[in-house]
């Protein structure tokens, strides 16, 4: 029911449609736009599912994992990262020292520094200080060396008098070193064991002297060799793996009498590789040269927590670690040349269970770090290899800062081949014509048929044609030079000396009055005279 007015619509109008038709026009001109929120709502719930799906998939399909390979050295006997996680030290049998830096590095993975800082002595352990600042070095010599962050010396301990039947009287190691740490609470502190039966501890600052010695000894009181040391998480500890399978800790302020002494550790005559404190500082996990992986509760020495066997170890430094979490321990095996690949194997801490193992390569894997901030594992094999395992959507830092990186294109140096002076204004007649660089200076070359002429091969034997094999200034090379030139002559004799007969017959200067008065015409001229007075 609608009634029109001259003024306005009354009645019951059900949308603008109608309105528009009863007054006589198409309609009010754009409608605004209207959102129906929930359905917009429902439709980003269900896109987000969907994608989470899709991204669960993948990630169900790729590995945990992802690796990063360096080529340090024919063997990678030590390793360490420094405690910002940016730059990685290495050092092998090669007795190189090769200092990587993560953030400097792109995808060819080049070291940005290499040196010897020990000559002829092969790098048994490399360790960064706890500030970062100073890097241990142990190698197969006696004496051992700090450098700074940039590979430049500190210092170097002296070495102790090999006369001396008590070590604590010498000042210094007179043996081989085998292992070495940073104390982890004091930066000026390390320490160092030795084939000479002690365990000492330094300070950076007093180099001619150290400043306390450890003496292990066996059951029977004899000197025993230490193989490997390290402090405890609180630095009040000092352990040290011996020979003859013992296990051995001191109070670092109490160096004559063992606080706590496991005599059974491993096997007798085995080199125990590797000793680690936990985060908590409650465990200790032993790794020996008798195939086995062992984890010992410090208020209870007397027999291991748990024990893995079946792990081969043929190395000396093969390490063991703590995750960061304090919930895994991990550590690699070795393998003999061609049968099989080194494993990086991870156990639970409680259960002792294995619960993870990656194939390394197919060599012995010798060296294993987990940093604790970076949350990456630095792995350093028997064939030169120094893998970083991360993770490519949880790692921030460290190895993710040169795998993104591409690689740079080798950029060849261009040089002008002469001075060249600018003139503007000179005349034409006296202004020099522009310099090219040397790039396209040897391309217009290559297009002279003269300069782009091939060389003359060396010449190899005596020579020939006035060229010799190997001469220089002197005159015997001169000489044989000269011998050797080619002057040999094919033409027939007879021929070339009756070329000149004509010659010789016009004009006889040369040839017949040198002969008109001889001996030979003297005595011919008497045999005429002797025979007509015979007749």
């Amino acid at each position: 029911n609608v009634s029109l007015s001259p003024w306005r619509v009354t009645g019951n109008v059900s949308n603008d449609a109608d309105i528009s038709s009863v007054m006589g026009f198409s309609g009010f001109g754009k409608k605004a736009r209207t959102f129906d929120l929930d359905a917009i709502f429902e439709q980003t719930r269900r896109t987000a599912i969907e994608r989470s799906q899709q991204v669960l998939g993948k990630l169900s399909n790729r590995r945990l994992y992802s690796e990063l390979f360096l080529k340090p050295s024919p063997q990678v006997s030590a390793l360490a990262l420094d405690p910002s996680g940016a730059r990685l030290v290495t050092g092998g049998y090669d007795y190189d020292v090769r200092f990587w830096d993560f953030a400097g590095m792109d995808q060819a993975l080049n070291a940005f520094r290499s040196l010897q800082p020990c000559d002829c002595h092969q790098i048994k352990s490399l360790q960064y200080s706890i500030t970062g600042d100073a890097i241990l070095v142990i190698s197969g010599n006696a004496q051992a060396k700090v450098l700074d962050r940039d590979g430049f010396n500190v210092m170097e301990c002296i070495k102790g008098d090999q006369y001396i039947v008590d070590m604590a009287n010498t000042k210094g190691h007179t043996a081989m070193l085998n292992s070495g740490c940073w104390h982890p609470k004091i930066k000026e502190e390390f320490m160092t064991c030795s084939n000479d039966g002690t365990v000492r501890t330094w300070d950076v600052k007093s180099e001619k002297q150290h400043k306390s010695v450890f003496k292990p000894r066996s059951f029977q009181g004899k000197k025993v060799i230490p193989t490997c040391c390290t402090y405890s998480r609180d630095g009040k500890l000092i352990a040290a793996g011996c020979q003859d399978g013992t296990i051995q800790i001191w109070d670092r302020n109490l160096s004559v009498h063992t606080k706590y002494h496991s005599r059974q550790a491993h096997a007798p005559g085995s080199d125990t590789s590797c000793l680690c404190f936990s985060y908590d500082g409650t465990t200790l996990a032993s790794r020996g040269g008798d195939d086995t992986l062992k984890t010992w509760d410090i208020r209870n020495f007397k027999k291991p927590v748990n024990v893995a066997t079946g792990l081969t170890n043929y190395f000396s430094m093969t390490d063991c670690c703590f995750s960061p979490d304090d919930k895994l321990v991990v550590t690699g095996t070795s393998v003999k040349k061609d049968e099989g690949n080194g494993k990086l194997v991870f156990f639970d801490r409680l259960s002792f269970q294995r619960v993870h193992e990656i194939e390394v390569t197919n060599a012995s894997v010798v060296r294993c770090l987990w940093h604790p901030k970076l949350n990456q594992i630095m792995v350093g094999t028997g064939n030169g290899l120094a893998k970083v395992y991360y993770d490519p959507i949880k790692s921030q830092r460290g190895a993710m800062l040169c795998v993104v990186k591409t690689k740079l294109k080798e950029k060849h140096a261009e040089a002008l081949t002469q001075e060249y002076i600018i003139t503007p204004h000179a005349l034409p007649m006296f202004r020099e014509a522009r310099q090219r660089s040397t790039r396209k200076q040897l391309e217009k070359d290559r297009l002279d048929p003269k300069k782009s002429h091939k060389p003359e091969p060396p010449v190899s034997g005596p020579g020939r044609g006035g060229r010799v094999a190997a001469h220089g200034g002197t005159l015997s090379s001169f000489i044989v030079k000269n011998i050797a030139l080619d002057k040999t002559d094919d033409s027939n004799p007879r021929e070339a000396i009756l070329r000149h007969a004509k010659e010789a017959a016009e004009n006889p200067f040369w040839i017949a009055p040198a002969y008109t008065n001889t001996v030979f015409q003297n005595v011919s001229s008497f045999s005429q005279r002797t025979g007509n007075l015979q007749l």
